[in-house]
């Protein structure tokens, strides 16, 4: 039986911080914010239990095995932020077996945890909840003296800076020659003209070799204090830990209500005022990155419409910002007819086209032929859900992941019938500005 125990704490309280000072040697962690949405966090720590699937099924098979779990679980009422109380978080990887190279070892196709540790805070108010998982023969006493001294261990300290002059060098390569992925683009470019597909999306693989470990906490706090509008995660997995700043909500569920937002079509910022509402301009008159847009917003809202009672999309789509580059988007909210759960939804969008492709059963197997690489989480689902189904998914972009000296980024753009390969190497090279600068001194 899973047991779960929910006080309010400080406002003072800073739950990321709090998971990064106090993790121990190889346990697992996760942070998950939106600063600029009232503060939005969720961090947690430890491992109560774990849920994990691969193939097809995945996401349904984590559904069933969190609702049976939550269902039967002895905790506090839903109160405070969202979030707070039992919570499952992590993530799915972008292809039903992803995740199989080397490198994205202990990250799971899909790969839930129900922490032991959480701490949620939205506009300044601050839930702490324990968790364990409770056999019949368990001893009440030794339980409670377990949590307490879980609760007791928790630091305070914050964020560390990360340092701004390392001794060594950094070395940055691509792991394919960027030659390779002007080639990938042209091939797809070339399948979509002759009517096969609408669309695919085409990711690169760069990789930084530091002179020292990459401080995943020191990268964290940077991506939070410059990408304010994003969701801003760390999944850590024993000594590996992969770090984000995503401005793609996949998906948000509260009750009946869900929301989404098409993100497809960017281009870079500029320091000039001027010059950046010109460039923003241009991209909302561009019909290549139109085209990419709607072909997101049509198969999002085909996805939602046989669930809903009615799905809402705008004519036009906006602009949004971030630090180094702005997209299009279009926000998309439902209401849903049936109780489906955060985790079947995320089943339900993933992958949008914004990520793989249209159709997506033609675009699924070119992808890995194309771009020769295991995506695991890059582009997959990351976030959480609790005990009422609950609570969201971000797309996993702007990433990379930490694994000593090494960071693996990663970054894609659509392609579709009018895309240049070298405007689009271009693009892929904007992306990969929001951590590149933070990772490579």
């Amino acid at each position: 039986m899973l047991l779960g125990w929910t006080v309010a704490v400080g406002a003072d309280w800073d739950p990321s911080a709090i998971v990064f000072a106090s993790r121990a040697a190889g346990e697992d962690w996760f942070c998950f914010e939106q600063p600029d949405r009232q503060g939005a966090a969720l961090a947690t720590l430890g491992s109560a239990v774990r849920l994990r699937a691969s193939g097809e099924d995945r996401f349904s098979r984590v559904a069933r095995e969190w609702r049976s779990l939550a269902s039967g679980a002895v905790a506090d009422p839903p109160d405070g932020p969202a979030g707070a109380g039992l919570v499952a978080v992590g993530g799915f990887a972008f292809a039903p077996d992803g995740g199989r190279a080397p490198h994205w070892a202990g990250y799971d196709a899909a790969d839930l945890i129900v922490p032991e540790v959480a701490l949620a805070r939205r506009d300044g108010d601050v839930r702490l909840t324990l968790a364990s998982l409770a056999a019949p023969d368990d001893d009440v006493d030794e339980l409670a003296a377990r949590l307490s001294a879980r609760l007791a261990a928790l630091r305070h300290d914050p964020l560390p800076l990360l340092d701004p002059a390392p001794a060594g060098r950094f070395q940055i390569s691509s792991v394919a020659p960027p030659e390779h992925y002007e080639q990938a683009v042209a091939r797809a470019v070339e399948r979509i003209r002759a009517g096969e597909l609408e669309k695919i999306v085409l990711a690169r693989e760069v990789a930084v070799h530091a002179p020292t470990p990459h401080d995943a906490a020191a990268v964290f706090g940077v991506l939070r204090a410059g990408f304010e509008s994003c969701y801003v995660f760390c999944a850590g997995r024993g000594d590996a830990a992969f770090v984000a700043a995503s401005p793609e909500l996949l998906i948000r569920r509260e009750g009946h209500r869900a929301q989404t937002v098409a993100l497809a079509g960017s281009t870079h910022r500029s320091a000039d005022p001027a010059v950046d509402a010109h460039l923003g301009e241009q991209l909302l008159r561009s019909d290549k990155d139109r085209e990419e847009q709607a072909i997101v917003v049509r198969r999002i809202a085909r996805a939602l419409r046989p669930h809903a009672v009615w799905v809402a999309t705008p004519d036009e789509p906006r602009i949004i910002k971030v630090a180094n580059i702005q997209h299009l988007a279009t926000p998309i909210r439902a209401q849903l007819t049936e109780p489906l759960g955060a985790i079947e939804l995320a089943a339900l969008l993933h992958p949008t086209p914004a990520v793989g492709g249209e159709p997506h059963a033609v675009a699924a197997p070119l992808i890995p032929a194309l771009e020769g690489l295991d995506r695991g989480w890059y582009a997959g689902a990351v976030g959480w859900t609790d005990a009422n189904d609950d609570g969201e998914f971000c797309v996993a972009l702007r990433c990379a992941l930490l694994r000593g000296t090494e960071a693996r980024l990663y970054a894609g753009v659509g392609v579709v019938r009018d895309s240049d390969p070298a405007a689009e190497l271009r693009e892929t090279e904007i992306k990969l500005g929001a951590l590149l600068p933070v990772l490579a001194g």
